[in-house]
């Protein structure tokens, strides 16, 4: 097992909602930060992360901190850390949210559809997804992701298709639809970490960039896969194949701090029994869901292969 998918399976998404939306010039949609809508949206879940997919037109993104994204069909936009943020027909315009649509529909049926702008101005489609999730007691990845993830069109074909059979699956409900959308949305988010991570620059350094070195990324899986177990510098890196000092020092260029004092970024890596079994037992309890996931995986690759 990778470092990645160990720690995927840590992040446990929890269940996904669809907003279905039709726009015509002018328009503007903004969405209001995670922390104030994620209980609502999704009860338990500590962490939203929001995408959106353009199906058809052309609109901008704005984020506070960045300058204006424009987004073409086939773009996909991922927030991972929920920042507020707005979409629109042309940069700069604003709306006050309206709270109430942040919240499963009162009848189950997803995706929920909205229209907004203009009678006659230039069309735009697009899908704004939402998956809650855990960010505790230790997730490195949420942290370690940008603030924004951009897939162009060109790159994210077999994203898109996910999104087009959310929809196909929503306009005909059929039984088990919810698990299906939710599915769809756990390994659509799963594919963009994997195309952020393999367009890394070559000489990016972080903890990202070290999940694809083969020993730091190794030993990264190590210990996440067994966060209880008594590591030592010695016994991590016979794990990995690799000397002492050339572990510790590759693991530092990459990490930012020794194997033997590693915390993931901004948290500390529980190494005592006690503190540990939580999540490793965490760790334990979702590998049946990942298996889950694995298999739906297959399943909807297949499906979205005949629908083609």
């Amino acid at each position: 097992m990778d470092a990645l998918s160990d720690v995927l399976r840590a992040v446990r998404l929890t269940g996904a909602i669809f907003f279905d939306i039709n726009a015509s010039e002018p328009w503007v949609a903004e969405t209001p930060p995670g922390k104030a809508i994620v209980g609502a949206m999704f009860p338990g879940s500590e962490h939203l992360i929001c995408y959106h997919v353009i199906t058809q037109g052309n609109c901008w993104a704005c984020i506070d901190g960045q300058p204006p994204i424009r987004l073409s069909a086939g773009d996909i936009i991922v927030l991972p850390h929920g920042d507020t943020h707005v979409l629109s027909s042309t940069p700069g315009l604003r709306r006050t949210p309206d709270m109430s649509l942040y919240r499963m529909p009162s009848d189950g049926q997803l995706p929920s559809s909205i229209s907004m702008g203009g009678t006659n101005g230039e069309p735009t489609h697009f899908v704004c997804g939402f998956l809650g999730c855990d960010a505790r007691p230790y997730n490195p990845l949420l942290t370690a992701l940008p603030q924004v993830i951009l897939v162009s069109g060109q790159a994210g074909g077999a994203l898109a298709a996910y999104v087009q059979f959310a929809l196909a699956e929503s306009k005909g409900p059929r039984m088990g639809g919810q698990c299906v959308l939710g599915r769809l949305s756990e390994l659509m988010f799963v594919d963009v970490v994997r195309h952020y991570l393999e367009t890394l620059p070559a000489d990016r350094m972080g903890w990202l960039a070290g999940l694809r070195d083969p020993f730091v990324g190794r030993s990264l899986a190590a210990l996440h896969r067994k966060p209880a177990h008594p590591w030592t510098i010695e016994s991590l890196a016979r794990n990995v194949g690799l000397s002492r000092s050339a572990l510790a020092e590759r693991f530092v260029q990459f990490v930012g701090q020794p194997p033997m004092h590693y915390s993931g970024p901004g948290s500390r890596m529980p190494k005592q029994p006690g503190r540990g079994y939580g999540f490793a037992k965490m760790l334990e309890d979702s590998a049946a869901r990942t298996e889950m996931l694995r298999k739906s995986d297959a399943f909807l690759r297949q499906a979205i292969g005949e629908a083609q």
